[in-house]
């Protein structure tokens, strides 16, 4: 049964956690074009992952020769305030304490095996899958414009 729920509505695995309830969210939703390269928060990987953003930054640094440029880079803090999606917590949240880092098809990857649990493979696959469905719709779009 479980088998034919997935095959259903494949784009809501996995659940992420907001606010101590489980809300089903579209991967697709958390990828970004920053510096014209398709990207996802850190704080967003670390919600799928199901750990804190801490541990994932900690996990990333412990092994930063697996993440050139082109894999992970940090947000500037005029890329954070030009942005919509780095939200701060309110009332305490009026300033960054940390600018986000964020991570490329490539760098999402390389998190898996930096991050090696069975949850890490499976919210891997569905991540590469999402970043394959954007960029299939990125070519879809660039070939409707010509």
């Amino acid at each position: 049964m479980e088998k034919n729920k997935k095959s259903i509505l494949p784009d809501i695995e996995p659940a992420v956690k907001y606010d101590k309830s489980i809300i089903p969210v579209r991967i697709e939703s958390l990828i970004y074009v920053i510096r014209e390269q398709q990207v996802m928060l850190d704080s967003d990987l670390a919600r799928l992952y199901g750990v804190e953003t801490k541990a994932l930054n900690q996990a990333v640094k412990r092994n930063i020769q697996r993440f050139p440029e082109d894999f992970m880079f940090q947000l500037s803090k005029e890329e954070c305030l030009r942005s919509q999606f780095v939200t701060l917590n309110e009332p305490r949240g009026k300033h960054l304490k940390y600018l986000p880092h964020v991570f490329t098809e490539n760098g999402v990857a390389m998190l898996s095996s930096v991050l090696r649990s069975d949850k890490a493979i499976e919210v891997n696959i569905n991540i590469m899958r999402a970043f394959s469905k954007m960029e299939v719709m990125t070519g879809s779009e660039l070939l409707a414009g010509l």
